[in-house]
């Protein structure tokens, strides 16, 4: 049993010398983060489509079990809606080639006004992708939690091609007003839709975002405990990004999900022993 756990980003501030070497080379950065958890989201790619020599750099720093979800980038999500961008998407495919079985889907992030009305775009989008590649869509449109109908359509879409739709889980955040700046920052920014766990294929994720305080992160995703645990069971093989308003934290949190899965589920695969922040010394 599989249960992939990781963050939104590889290299941030607050971890230095808490949990992760500093200083750290960017060759060596991914590899740090890796020993603590074997998945990431690849949010960078979305702003630019990275060299092939950078991202040929992620794949000799992580195994070929370590897992990227990587976002298409924004010109073909949101600038092109989809439509017309065919050279865009044959440079992101190049450019991620390297990665090979680490790439474990292509993020299909679109953005909130993308309705039901747009499903025969997204349709034929998916049917043009290469089958060399697995695919995740994330929606951001409130009628596609609210209104059944809508929510069955995406989902026959979704399933035509394969694909799994990702939710972004944010109820805990919207559950009570914000206490940090933080936390105010991500009330502007972040989606505000209805949870959704249903997964569509042997290889589901799920995004979720906590709050600054560790208490109220844990309360927030024991629905996911027990959703992931039914998963594993069933023979899927999940992976679970964990968020919380200022990432702080984020590293130690997604391995305190993974342990509490394998608390349930002691069959599960342990992760990595993580590399000490501090260098060893004899004395």
């Amino acid at each position: 049993m599989r249960l992939h756990v990781g963050c939104a980003m590889w290299a941030h501030t607050p971890w230095q010398g808490r949990f992760l070497p500093h200083p750290l080379s960017p060759e060596e950065r991914l590899r740090a983060y890796a020993s603590w958890c074997d998945a990431v989201e690849g949010n960078t790619t979305f702003y630019a489509t990275p060299a092939r020599s950078t991202v040929e750099s992620w794949a000799r720093q992580t195994g070929p079990d370590f897992r990227f979800v990587v976002k298409l980038p924004k010109p073909i999500t949101h600038e092109r809606r989809l439509t017309g961008a065919d050279e865009e998407l044959r440079a992101f495919l190049e450019a991620i080639e390297p990665l090979g079985p680490r790439a474990h889907a292509l993020w299909v992030q679109l953005p909130g006004s993308f309705a039901p009305a747009d499903l025969g775009t997204l349709a034929a989008f998916l049917r043009r992708l290469p089958s060399s590649h697995r695919y995740a869509v994330e929606v951001r449109h409130r009628a596609f939690f609210e209104d059944e109908r809508s929510e069955r359509l995406l989902e026959r879409v979704l399933a035509s091609a394969g694909a799994e739709w990702i939710p972004f889980d944010t109820t805990a955040l919207f559950q009570s007003p914000p206490t940090s700046d933080a936390e105010r920052d991500a009330w502007t920014k972040k989606p505000r839709v209805p949870r959704r766990s249903r997964a569509l294929t042997d290889r589901p994720i799920v995004r979720y975002l906590g709050r600054d305080s560790t208490e109220r992160t844990v309360e927030g995703w024991q629905h996911w405990i027990g959703t992931v645990t039914e998963w594993l069971r069933e023979g899927r093989s999940p992976t679970v990004f964990i968020h919380t308003p200022d990432n702080a934290d984020a590293l130690v949190l997604a391995r305190r999900f993974h342990d509490e899965v394998r608390a349930r589920l002691p069959e599960v695969e342990p992760l990595p022993e993580p590399l000490p922040a501090e260098p060893l010394t004899l004395f």
